[in-house]
């Protein structure tokens, strides 16, 4: 089974860190507690053999007949001395013990063995050192057995969790600071990336801070200026193709009133008429996508009026409903032209338009309803592409030019807003237009 992995980099970064650093840690710990006991345990029977060589060296200057008088006198807690012939010492011998080599150590000039003593009712052995005097008298010191290494041996269990706490808090919050500093750049460029293509003009990332970070906020910058300079370029094609062909279309359309057939001419005259709208539809394109007119207050309800008013006039069939208590910031003639092309769109496909005005705290929201087919969930966004054209509008009756959405999504994003399409679940398209909040309300 493939285990779960974080999809953000912050996360996995952090992930890593931790589960990284608690590995050492619990390494870290385990080594120290057993390196711990190995050196205690061996200062332990380095100072048993040290006492047992001071009293070997003290009975060595003795007179034979006062080490018997004596040999009581160094009795300790865990170490009893006394004096015996070298063959009564126990049989069996201990040659393994590390107690053992540290007795040879502590007296290499003389001769020790180690013996172990089996006694019923006792957990561990009791073990018996043989020290060999100057004199050849052996000198029996009896130990108590000492048990085997212990394992590994943890604090009490409130101490153990409270120094885990402490260690895992700390280093969770070293982590999150290093993890975030490492990620913040890659943050703020992700924010910039987003915001490059709703407004390419707007100002270059900061390129301030580690190497890295300032060569790719710098290359970002360039290619955002690229990018910028390929739009206006690609602009100023549209707008200067779109201006020259008006000249030789005003020709043809002198010219074509000079052919006698009048079938023939009022073809030509459609056709002219055709690419007439295609220029004009391509020149306001075109400035759609260079609006940066400043931004003025614009009160909705009465802009939607004004709008419902003309297309009455024209005898398209529309509704106005909902309010609004603030103005909107925006650009009148821009907001007017996008509006305006929404109704135009929906009274072209759904013969009927219900409009529906919102205000929240979130910014202002205005509903465009027509009473049409709708579209097919595929070509929602599709529509919003220059020069795109569903099926339903490719005919001469139904005209288009593939630019009014495409037109009405620019003027909108110019001005914080933004437009999109969804199938009304009662029947017909339903174009949602956002606009931000006025000054007042978004406080």
């Amino acid at each position: 089974m493939k285990l779960p992995w974080p999809r953000s980099l912050f996360s996995r970064l952090m992930l890593i860190w931790l589960v990284g650093i608690a590995l050492v840690l619990a390494l870290s710990f385990m080594l120290f507690a057993g390196e711990r006991e190995r050196v205690g345990r061996a200062a332990l029977l380095a100072g048993i053999a040290q006492e047992i060589a001071t009293a070997a060296d003290v009975l060595d200057r003795m007179p034979a007949a006062e080490r018997e008088r004596w040999i009581d006198e160094f009795g300790r807690r865990r170490l009893r001395f006394a004096l015996r012939e070298p063959g009564e010492m126990p049989p069996t011998e201990q040659s393994g013990n590390p107690l053992l080599q540290a007795l040879r150590d502590a007296m290499p000039e003389r001769t020790v063995s180690l013996h172990r003593i089996e006694r019923h009712g006792m957990p561990h052995p009791m073990l018996a050192a043989s020290v060999g005097l100057a004199d050849g008298t052996a000198l029996l010191v009896r130990l108590p057995g000492f048990p085997p290494p212990p394992g590994l041996r943890l604090p009490p269990p409130d101490r153990l969790l409270a120094a885990l706490l402490a260690l895992i808090g700390g280093v969770s919050l070293l982590a999150w600071i290093a993890v975030r500093l490492a990620t913040r750049p890659l943050s703020r460029m992700a924010a910039a990336a987003r915001a490059i293509g709703e407004d390419p003009e707007r100002a270059p990332m900061d390129t301030a801070g580690p190497t890295e970070v300032a060569q790719a906020a710098v290359a970002f910058n360039q290619m955002q200026q690229r990018i910028r300079e390929h739009v206006a370029e690609r602009t100023r094609i549209l707008a200067a193709i779109s201006h020259d062909l008006q000249t030789p279309i005003t020709r043809l359309r002198l010219r074509a009133e000079m052919v006698d057939d009048d079938t023939l001419r009022a073809r030509i005259q459609s056709d002219l008429d055709a690419m007439q709208a295609l220029v004009r539809e391509g020149l306001d394109y075109a400035r759609s996508l260079d609006e940066r007119q400043p931004a003025q207050p614009i009160d909705l309800e009465g802009l939607l009026s004004a709008l419902r008013a003309d297309a009455e006039d024209m005898g398209w069939e529309v509704s106005l409903a909902g309010s609004a208590r603030h103005a909107c910031p925006g650009q009148p003639t821009a907001l007017r032209r996008a509006l305006w092309n929404l109704i135009e769109n929906g009274v072209k496909f759904g013969q009927r338009v219900a409009i529906a005005l919102r205000e929240s705290a979130d910014g202002f929201e205005i509903r465009i309803r027509d009473n049409g087919p709708g579209l097919p969930e595929s070509e929602l966004e599709k529509v919003f592409e220059p020069f795109y054209r569903t099926e339903s509008s490719r005919s001469r009756e139904t005209g288009g030019t593939g630019l009014g959405l495409a037109i009405a999504r620019n003027l909108l994003r110019a001005q914080r807003g933004d437009v999109r399409l969804r199938n009304h679940p009662e029947g017909g398209l339903e174009a949602v237009v956002t606009l931000p909040p006025a000054p007042a309300a978004a406080h």
